[in-house]
């Protein structure tokens, strides 16, 4: 059989039973499969350094040429003389994990063993919508800088999801490092500048807290809308919690004797929220339902409420408070107190954030009560200089 080129192999015949393979004459070890499909794959049989026999599939006729073929053959010949091991390095890149393995394996080890149900649910939401359709076949290993970065970019209309994904990569890859499937120092994920947020902060008036307390008022009344969902919303507004945490609440999580909630659960962990006299209230008024443990209570026996966005929609639209959201709620807590002169830090414990940074976002609320005292004090020293200032201007004259 002569040296192996683009003609003869394309005009190999395939057997109609086996396969058939041909020998290249000058390179040694090199040569052609042929599958009684006709599909025609390069291989090459080589030793190791340690005297084993081996047989790798270079790669199929078509994609790569015969050129190639026989260039790469002899980088693989040269590897296994200096005691690499082609085929090895390549059947371990191929059972490499990819990302969506990581993704996987992320969800299953390390989210559904540290994280709360709704942020599984945000994590897997990522991965499905973004992480997966970009990266999710490529090889963990191979994700490079400028791929995250791509795709970062590619949710710059989404500056918040984005930098949510870019959250969630960064803690995968640091597990990828962690769990030796990257080499350590190798976070693709780093350096890479987060889209600034323009967070939307909307609170309350009194006049529209006015309108929204009649709202609930006539609601409760004419029995329009389920007393759990009044008192959900009239919950959210006196204790400033997440949704989630007064949609969950458990009727053993209420301490009447000492004024509060004892949650074990939240999003930062097990907190303590004091109760006012008006949120107590809300809580004495609202019946017990045998056998349910939630405040709360849904539609089915034993099972909180869970939609609490469309009846919203209902009181929000009768209140005249279109845009508001049920999280705005919490913002209106907060802003109340920095109304009523709380120290910021105070106003951070009052809503259970664990970062001062989080509650910055309400610092130009808690200055209002410093500039009306300001100026309060500002003007009395005027009113206190104004009859000297008057007789020396009569003096003048």
């Amino acid at each position: 059989m002569p040296k192996l080129t683009k003609r003869i192999v394309e005009a190999a015949q395939p057997n109609s039973d086996r396969e058939l393979i041909l020998w290249d004459t000058e390179l040694p070890g090199f040569g052609l499969r042929v599958w009684p499909s006709g599909k025609r794959v390069y291989i090459l049989k080589y030793r190791t350094s340690d005297g084993h026999q081996r047989k790798a599939t270079i790669g199929q006729h078509g994609p790569l040429t015969t050129v190639k073929a026989r260039t790469r053959a002899l980088k693989w010949l040269s590897e296994a003389k200096h005691g690499g091991d082609p085929a090895g390095s390549a059947l371990e890149t191929r059972r490499a994990p990819t990302v969506g393995q990581l993704a996987q394996r992320y969800i299953e080890e390390h989210a559904r063993a540290k994280k709360r149900p709704a942020s599984i649910e945000a994590d897997e939401r990522q991965l499905r919508l973004y992480v997966l359709p970009a990266l999710g076949r490529k090889k963990v290993a191979s994700v490079t800088r400028a791929d995250v970065a791509h795709l970062h970019h590619s949710m710059r209309q989404k500056p918040i999801s984005a930098n949510r994904c870019l959250a969630l990569l960064s803690k995968m890859f640091n597990l990828a490092e962690k769990w030796d499937l990257r080499p350590d120092g190798t976070n693709p994920a780093r350096h890479i500048e987060r889209f600034r947020e323009n967070r939307r902060e909307r609170f309350l008036s009194n006049e529209e807290l006015a309108n929204l307390g009649k709202t609930l008022a006539e609601a409760e009344t004419e029995r329009i809308e389920l007393p759990s969902v009044i008192a959900a919303i009239r919950l959210l507004l006196f204790t400033g919690c997440r949704r989630s945490e007064i949609l969950t609440l458990r009727w053993d999580s209420v301490d009447f004797e000492r004024g509060c909630l004892q949650l074990l659960e939240s999003k930062t962990g097990s907190k303590t929220i004091h109760l006012s006299a008006p949120a107590l209230n809300v809580l004495a008024n609202l019946e017990r339902i045998d056998d349910n443990p939630y405040v709360i209570v849904g539609a089915k026996p034993t099972t909180h409420l869970v939609n609490l966005t469309k009846p919203w929609m209902r009181i929000r639209e009768q209140a005249g408070l279109n845009g508001v959201r049920l999280h705005d709620l919490r913002h209106s807590f907060a802003s109340v107190a920095a109304a009523g002169g709380l120290s910021l830090p105070l106003i951070g414990a009052l809503l259970g954030h664990t970062q001062p940074q989080t509650t910055a976002r309400y610092a130009h609320l808690a200055a209002d009560p410093l500039r009306q005292a300001n100026d309060l004090v500002g003007k009395r020293i005027a009113a206190a200089m104004e009859p000297a200032q008057g007789k020396l201007s009569r003096i003048g004259q």
